[in-house]
């Protein structure tokens, strides 16, 4: 055999004794069959077999699984991030002329592609009041295949009354998903609530490094599940083994990232509550806090992000104090291991339950550093707020 035959040829390795603590990187885009037969029947393999590299690894496959089994579901499919686990959920199981209802506080890139892509399909997406069940129950008509959720909603956080919502569709034949990306499996599970498909932004919580963009959808049954499967495969969506492996390891410290943010933002919280500057918190697991009887019925506990207003006086400041923040960082995304703060306005992103709170709202999501230290960057952030309040009046000089 020539060097260049050479240089291109396998050589086998055993992989005998062979069983890595972590999980392997299975890159490929070509499987190789070990005869033609196999090849040409191919299509036959089992759901969870290996065709073609789009279609997934080993590494895949660990990372599909894992996330079932914590979900609970029957099977997963991995998208590249979490606006896609939604569209693409919608795409796979609402067809023309049929209906999607979503809640008017859905992600806003989710309104975006229900109101723009969704039209020029000819399916009828519809805006709900996530907390009139009433208005709700009558909106899901013959052609409603799809009642999607989002709880808490995004930035405003409304909870939702999942089980509600569940008897309601299914009595009339509809399909529930659930964005689930705000609590994950650890604090809430929808498919114990009945829910058909859950999806989840894998960047946000699992992840936790921000450093990479996945999604996942998780259906309740499997034949849902290979629908969707075959779908996606239809469009050509897949995704990175080497982000799945980051991800894979994201789970591992998923428990106690999540207790520590959340415990941090429990003690942020209610000290933010106080401040004199600040208008209102919203976090559903405080008590008082709208959807809080919601929240402690169905979830077994919270995440480290929540958001806050300022009283008005301090609106046309709030930007420029932004500036003085040394730890915090200001970006979107949120449940990292590093704390962010987002400026958000909803106005123009609600339809049907008009926000009439201040303009501009505040996301904040802790991370891992210590809360005392979070908050004293907060106290640079508010004292840069009030500054023009404590400039002294000018005194007189001379005669």
């Amino acid at each position: 055999m020539r060097d260049d035959t050479r240089s291109v040829t396998r050589v086998s390795v055993s992989l005998e004794g062979y069983d890595s603590l972590t999980v392997p990187i299975h890159r490929a885009s070509t499987i190789r069959y070990p005869d033609a037969a196999s090849f040409a029947a191919r299509f036959e393999r089992s759901a969870d077999g290996y065709v073609y590299g789009l279609y997934g690894t080993p590494t895949h496959r660990y990372l599909e699984k894992k996330i079932t089994e914590l979900q609970e579901g029957a099977r997963t499919v991995l998208v590249p991030s979490g606006q896609a686990a939604v569209t693409c959920s919608i795409l796979a199981l609402v067809a023309t002329g049929e209906r999607v209802l979503i809640p008017d506080t859905v992600y806003g890139p989710v309104r975006d592609f229900a109101t723009h892509e969704l039209a020029a399909l000819g399916i009828e997406a519809v805006f709900y009041d996530p907390l009139d069940l009433r208005a709700l129950d009558s909106l899901i008509n013959v052609r409603t295949r799809l009642v999607w959720t989002e709880s808490p909603g995004s930035i405003t956080l409304e909870m939702q009354d999942i089980p509600a919502i569940v008897l309601m569709a299914h009595a009339k034949g509809a399909l529930v998903g659930c964005d689930n990306t705000w609590a994950t499996p650890l604090n809430f599970r929808p498919i114990r609530h009945g829910v058909d498909i859950v999806a989840e932004a894998l960047s946000k919580h699992f992840s936790g490094h921000s450093d990479l963009v996945l999604g996942s959808i998780t259906t309740r049954d499997e034949a849902l599940g290979l629908k969707l499967k075959a779908c996606l495969g239809r469009l050509g969506i897949g995704t990175s083994p080497d982000d799945c492996v980051l991800l894979a390891r994201g789970i591992e410290t998923l428990t106690v990232r999540l207790e520590r943010s959340n415990a941090s933002a429990l003690q942020i919280a209610p000290w933010l509550a106080g401040h004199p500057c600040v208008e209102m918190v919203i976090h559903p697991a405080l008590p008082g806090n709208p959807g809080h009887e919601i929240w402690k019925r169905d979830f077994s506990g919270a995440c480290g992000v929540f958001t806050f207003t300022l009283k008005e006086q301090y609106a046309d400041r709030a930007f420029v104090a932004l500036d003085s923040l040394q730890l915090i960082s200001i970006g979107a995304s949120w449940g990292g291991t590093k704390s962010l703060i987002a400026p958000s306005s909803v106005k123009a992103l609600r339809t049907v339950r008009p926000w009439t709170g201040p303009d501009y709202l505040f996301r904040l999501s802790v991370g891992l550093e210590h809360p005392d230290d979070l908050k004293d960057d907060l106290t640079r952030f508010f004292a840069a707020l009030t500054e023009s309040e404590r400039i002294e009046p000018r005194t007189a000089v001379g005669g």
